[in-house]
């Protein structure tokens, strides 16, 4: 799909959510091409990944499996709960303090 059409991005998140469909809620998380893939324990996440592998074809290079915590929309999601990505508030954080009024 040519991403250079206005549309275009719009297209290819319906043509994922329709590919995906009924797994959006329960095993996998979608945003244009990326996708998170969850269980709540291990051997859900298994069968999560053996679900979503039979509908998508992926590429190894690109995939990264069994982390504890990953960035994910600007945003770090692990087992401990959803955070704001560091790397994504550093400037407001290094911002200098006003010295004067």
């Amino acid at each position: 799909m040519s991403f250079g059409l206005c549309n275009a991005p719009s297209t290819f998140e319906r043509l994922m959510e329709a590919v995906l469909r009924g797994l959006t809620s329960e095993a996998c998380l979608v945003c244009l091409d990326d996708i998170i893939m969850v269980g709540r324990t291990f051997e859900e996440h298994l069968n999560n990944i053996r679900k979503v592998f039979q509908r998508l074809k992926l590429s190894p290079k690109k995939c990264r499996f069994f982390r504890k915590a990953v960035s994910y929309l600007g945003h770090i999601i692990s087992e401990d709960g959803v955070k704001t990505d560091p790397e994504k508030t550093k400037a407001v954080a290094d911002w200098p303090r006003p010295e004067t009024v």
